[in-house]
């Protein structure tokens, strides 16, 4: 009989790909959050065809970002922020930590807001108490409930953004002229267009994404017995490279197709109809209930609530994480209340702050779209350092990232950067 442990090669070919897929997919569906359906719909419903290469392109950018990310954290078993502090001077963490924390809050703010609108327009009612209930739901099971149990749970919520796959079932789509938009784009050089292309760009490639990949890699490692940093366990890391990638392809190209859903329905709806002014994802619901159906406005609103459930707790995460790191707190889903105080505090104040901004009186409307200009701006930072530490052997030892993925993650860089510039240059 054969006493020869499995490798951790054979151990992951061992395991159902639903098991191995986690960080990349619960963050790839995270992107399509409230803030980002109403970006989407906007472009389709202002554009019609005109925006759909924008997905096609970002889709391989987004994918290469995030396995950087990713690798990042599970190499050196600590989070974007961390390596920030130990590797940049202190001034260059607090100014990117401070804009992950604004655009994060402003971003939960949207979100909530939408969610509750969407609740309102399915079973009436008002909207405050929606925003106020689905706020402290999502406290309760981040803060509650332990990170083995809590992370199933935000795969399942991943399923919501099937409505959408559902909804572009539910009408007619002329798929040659769908074709056609996607793949032979017609630019346009004028404000509106590139301040909705940077708002795709900045929904789909979002700061608070890379902040939380990198942090789940750390959290499965920490809660899965026998795995180590692979910096200081090098025979781990060909099997965790493999899952990480499958994980992030998955997830990504998941994201950005149901982005490209999203896109596809406003274009061959509201377009078509005329009605090119839609600034929040509930406005998208409702404009879209006369023209395809109650069953298409049903599955559109449900997939509000349902990617808020999911994107709200990783905006406010991603944040906690970040602040918590800059200061060395205890961190972690996996940790009780009692433990990381710090951490939970950060979370609960950004996710309550978010309430704060829906109560303000602040147009939510508005918010949504500027949430997503200020995550494509504030991208372009972050992603330059999340590249210098990728490259630097003394953060990622021998597992610095290949050529590959350098030409990805810098052109990623390039492409938001040169969006970001031609924004404000036309403004």
């Amino acid at each position: 009989m054969s006493t020869e442990r499995p490798t951790p090669e054979e151990k992951q070919q061992s395991v159902p790909l639903l098991k191995k897929l986690g960080p990349g997919l619960i963050t790839g569906a995270a992107d399509d959050d409230p803030s980002g359906i109403a970006t989407y719909s906007q472009a389709g419903a202002q554009y019609g065809y005109g925006l759909l290469w924008s997905v096609l392109f970002t889709t391989p950018l987004m994918i290469g970002i995030q396995i950087v990310s990713a690798r990042i954290g599970r190499v050196t078993g600590h989070g974007l922020a961390a390596n920030i502090r130990e590797h940049y001077p202190r001034w260059l963490l607090y100014f990117i930590v401070s804009l992950l924390l604004v655009a994060n809050t402003i971003n939960i703010a949207a979100d909530l807001g939408a969610m509750g609108s969407a609740l309102q327009l399915l079973i009436g009612g008002k909207s405050a108490i929606y925003v106020v209930l689905f706020a402290l739901v999502s406290l309760v099971l981040q803060i509650f409930i332990p990170f083995p149990r809590y992370s199933p749970i935000l795969k399942w919520f991943t399923l919501a953004l099937f409505a959408y796959v559902g909804v572009v079932l539910v009408v007619h789509v002329p798929l040659e002229e769908a074709v056609r938009g996607a793949l032979l784009p017609h630019l346009s050089f004028n404000r509106e267009y590139a301040a909705l292309l940077v708002a795709v760009l900045g929904t789909t490639i979002s700061p608070y994404l890379f902040f939380w990949q990198a942090s789940q890699e750390v959290e499965e490692q920490r809660a899965t017995p026998g795995d180590e940093p692979l910096i200081t366990a090098p025979q781990q890391a060909a099997a965790n490279f493999k899952r990480i990638k499958l994980d992030t392809y998955i997830g990504m190209t998941f994201s950005n197709l149901i982005a490209f859903c999203i896109m596809l329905t406003t274009a061959v709806t509201l377009h078509a109809a005329g009605i090119t002014d839609i600034q929040s994802s509930s406005q998208a619901a409702e404009a879209l209930r006369p023209l395809a159906g109650d069953f298409a406005f049903l599955l559109f609103a449900m997939g509000i609530i349902g990617t808020g459930m999911l994107a709200i707790p990783i905006l406010a995460g991603s944040a906690a994480y970040a602040v918590a790191e800059s200061f060395r707190w205890p961190i972690g889903l996996g940790l009780p209340l009692a433990e990381a105080r710090g951490f939970y505090g950060i979370l609960s104040i950004a996710t309550l702050l978010g309430v704060g901004i829906v109560f303000s009186g602040v147009d939510p409307i508005k918010t949504l779209l500027w949430a997503a200009i200020v995550n494509g701006v504030i991208s372009v930072p972050i992603m330059a350092v999340m590249m210098l530490l990728a490259v630097k052997p003394a953060v990622m030892g021998k597992f610095v990232v290949g050529r590959k993925l350098r030409l990805l993650g810098w052109l990623a860089t390039l492409v938001m950067a040169v969006a970001v510039v031609a924004m404000f240059a036309l403004m």
